[in-house]
């Protein structure tokens, strides 16, 4: 997700918060699911975000409606962009979802479907495809069987059309795409939740439009050095940097030290013992010019991106993503 939204808008900051230590997702009750991105949401906006994005499917499931009526940015979703590309994109009229069990259970594509005429749903949940992708594993027989045995029921269905409702699928599909053929459309719902993110930015009067030095964050709740050398497996480099926070307090007081940066009203240099409380991962020893992240601070431990003082906050979360408040320039 976040490298579909960077290819879309470079401009743009970036904060990453991934919910590992309480992931997968798929797996919880929408209860559980709904009060974990609340906790998440509540904080980001609380340090002024300019926009959200839930970068997960069952997030989106379990507290898109409750997000958008609680707070005063735009909240953007991952269901109902696959979902408008797909009904668009197909010849038969004749969709499938594969999704995690949770997002199964919650119907939201057959809700975000119901009203297109002429289009009939095959939906399969697909368990265990979100632990070999964490894993790192991409291919090979054991996960080709586990593939042939999920997408069965979406050929028996015969969709022509196929939404990869799970932002950890697209790294799979080459796998799917073989197993179903080349008659088979794949819809990621990861790249279309950004280009609706470029079009929401755009007509907002958020977006970045001139070229300028971008920054990204990448935070997570669990294992740090884990969750950067996943990264940099699946996605060559993209993710450096990762700081891992234990609680909600180390969230609150790095965003607050990041706002500090950002906003001329606020005359606070950070401190190394600022970022005490922080576990992070050792990035690469060297960065180029255009580096994901600057360090700013004498001080502060090299292992931590730091943004830009010339780029407003932003922010991009777990399973959901999020942008500078003030207005672009």
């Amino acid at each position: 997700m976040a490298r579909s939204v960077v290819d879309l808008m470079p401009n743009e900051d970036i904060v990453y918060l991934g919910d590992t230590d309480r992931a997968p997702y798929g797996e919880k009750t929408m209860a559980d699911v709904r009060r974990y991105a609340l906790q998440c949401l509540d904080r980001l906006v609380a340090h002024g975000v300019k926009a959200l994005l839930i970068a997960c499917n069952t997030a989106s499931s379990a507290v898109l409606r409750d997000a958008r009526e609680r707070y005063g940015v735009p909240v953007i979703d991952v269901i109902m962009p696959a979902a408008r590309r797909a009904s668009a994109a197909t010849r038969n009229g004749r969709i499938g979802v594969i999704c995690t069990e949770a997002t199964a259970r919650s119907l939201s594509y057959e809700d975000a479907l119901a009203a297109v005429p002429g289009i009939t749903l095959t939906t399969q949940a697909c368990p265990k495809f979100v632990p070999f992708v964490e894993e790192g594993i991409t291919s090979g027989p054991e996960l080709e069987a586990i593939a042939r045995e999920y997408l069965a029921p979406i050929q028996e269905a015969g969709c022509d059309t196929l939404i990869l409702g799970c932002t950890h699928y697209p790294l799979l599909a080459g796998l799917i795409s073989y197993v179903l053929g080349d008659g088979v459309t794949l819809i990621s719902s990861s790249h279309q939740c950004a280009r609706a993110s470029y079009s929401l930015m755009v007509e907002s009067g958020l977006l970045h439009s001139h070229p300028r030095e971008s920054s990204r964050y990448f935070l997570t709740t669990g294992n740090a050095e884990r969750f950067e050398k996943l990264g940099r497996r699946l996605m060559e480099g993209f993710v450096l940097g990762v700081c891992s926070l234990e609680s909600a307090t180390q969230l609150d007081q790095l965003l607050s030290i990041i706002g500090c940066q950002h906003n001329p009203a606020h005359n606070v240099t950070p401190k190394a013992s600022d970022w005490a409380c922080l576990r992070v991962a050792q990035p690469p020893a060297a960065r180029s010019s255009n580096s994901l992240s600057k360090l700013r601070l004498k001080g502060v431990p090299s292992a931590v991106p730091w943004i830009s003082t010339k780029s407003p906050l932003p922010l991009m979360t777990t399973f959901m993503s999020v942008s500078a408040r003030e207005s672009s320039s």
